[in-house]
């Protein structure tokens, strides 16, 4: 007598306790998923290791910071009835600053991996305004004019290609490497002539800089009045740092140009000062080279839709299963999870060798093909089998859609979750759940 209640138990409950193990066995495939997600972080570090190592032999992402005057003196102090003197710096910022660049990017290739890096003419030109050392409170003949320089902070001295000088009002002056000072830790100085710094009158200056790095390009707005006008034929230009450019065009995505303006009253370091130290760095701004989407990223936006494919698969399975009456066993959803899984070490690799749309196209007929021969032996139907491979191409199609979107991913894709949704609810509503005979009316 306990016997049959029990089967009677499990008669009535059938499709209960199987939605339950199928339920089970969605939430375990979760595991070779997040495998697969390491897999993806692994390889995406490798591209970068493998990016600074190329980036260590070309040239690093630089900050251009400068031209700023240098100008020692001699501050005295009455110690015991004693003077002594000590040396110490004073700086000096232009007035004008007007920067214009034009960058050539290109790619460097290291295995299967490949980075951005980029040749650059940047033209810099502006004016000092005439020695004030009163304005300090530093006395004249307290300069030391003789040791003055003019200095211009880089971030990679590798980046330099040609010998750099500098034009100072009808004069020429070489830049050396080693000056090294409160504002920079990288930089290049060129002498000044005393005579003219004793003028009284306002300093030109220009110079030409041919300089290499990687992805990224800096300035730091040290006139007071800053303009920066870049140009580039790379078409995805990211705008970083403290400002954005006061205008920008991009042309059908032959590249793009950019203008900055920057004031003295938008930063927070002065004109000139001494026996003080600012963090210049903080204000600066430029472009990065920035790659759209590289193939990582995009391979792991697509595991995180792993559980959506895994779930509406095993779905769709139980539905069919319940029409056509037939038992499906729970090792046969677990190798149908387990294909859908192997989809994305599929993708992943294959993406290293090709563009990404071809390599999810492969991954995609591939998995489809499989599942939908391996659902032909399950249900003996071809008919089935094709319906259960073209709700598989849909919903690949609709993830692969959602993976190129960027800005409105979330949006199509929680209008697209939620149609699908609607979907189940709706065929689900008409199984019979509790009947000792499950039946379901398409």
């Amino acid at each position: 007598m306990e016997t049959r209640t029990n089967g009677n138990f499990w008669s009535a409950n059938r499709i209960t306790i199987k939605g339950i193990i199928v339920g089970f066995l969605i939430l375990a495939l979760m595991i070779p998923t997040l495998f697969v997600m390491q897999l993806v972080q692994e390889r995406s570090s490798r591209k970068n290791e493998v990016a600074n190592e190329i980036s260590s032999k070309w040239a690093s992402a630089q900050t251009v910071v400068g031209p700023f005057m240098v100008i020692p003196y001699l501050e005295y102090r009455d110690t015991d009835g004693k003077i002594t003197s000590t040396r110490k710096l004073a700086y000096f910022l232009p007035d004008q600053v007007a920067i214009n660049g034009v960058l050539y990017p290109e790619f460097r290739h290291r295995s299967i991996y490949e980075i951005v890096v980029y040749n650059s003419e940047i033209n810099i030109s502006g004016n000092f305004p005439a020695v004030n050392p009163e304005s300090l409170n530093i006395a004249s003949k307290d300069l030391l004019l003789n040791e003055a320089y003019i200095c211009v902070g880089l971030s990679d001295f590798r980046g330099i290609q040609d010998q750099l000088s500098l034009k100072w009002n009808d004069s020429n002056f070489v830049f050396n490497a080693g000056a090294i000072n409160e504002i920079v830790t990288n930089g290049l100085g060129a002498a000044l002539p005393t005579a003219e710094l004793i003028s009284g009158k306002p300093q030109e200056f220009s110079l030409k800089l041919h300089l290499k790095g990687s992805e990224k390009l800096y300035f730091t707005p040290v006139g007071k009045t800053t303009s920066v006008h870049l140009a580039s034929t790379w078409p995805n230009p990211s705008f970083e740092g403290s400002f954005l450019p006061v205008n920008s065009g991009l042309a059908n995505n032959k590249g793009f140009t950019a203008d900055w303006k920057v004031l003295h009253l938008n930063r927070n370091y002065p004109q000139s000062w001494k026996d003080a130290k600012y963090d210049v760095a903080e204000s600066g701004f430029g472009i990065n080279l920035l790659q759209p989407v590289d193939s990582y990223s995009q391979t792991m936006r697509s595991v995180k839709y792993a559980i959506l494919f895994i779930a509406l698969s095993f779905a769709l399975y139980f539905f069919i299963e319940i029409r056509q009456k037939k038992i499906i066993h729970p090792v046969q959803y677990v190798l149908m999870g387990l294909a859908l899984c192997i989809f994305y070490t599929l993708l992943l690799s294959i993406s290293e060798y090709l563009h990404f749309g071809y390599a999810y196209f492969i991954s995609a007929t591939a998995t489809i093909l499989l599942i939908t021969l391996y659902s032909k032996t399950l249900f003996s139907t071809w008919k089935i089998a094709i319906l259960f491979g073209a709700s598989l191409s849909i919903l690949y199609g609709f993830i692969f859609v959602l993976i190129q979107l960027q800005d409105n991913a979330l949006l199509f894709g929680s209008i697209g979750l939620f149609g699908l949704l609607a979907v189940v609810m709706y065929y689900s509503k008409k199984i019979d759940w509790y009947g000792d005979q499950a039946r379901i009316n398409i």
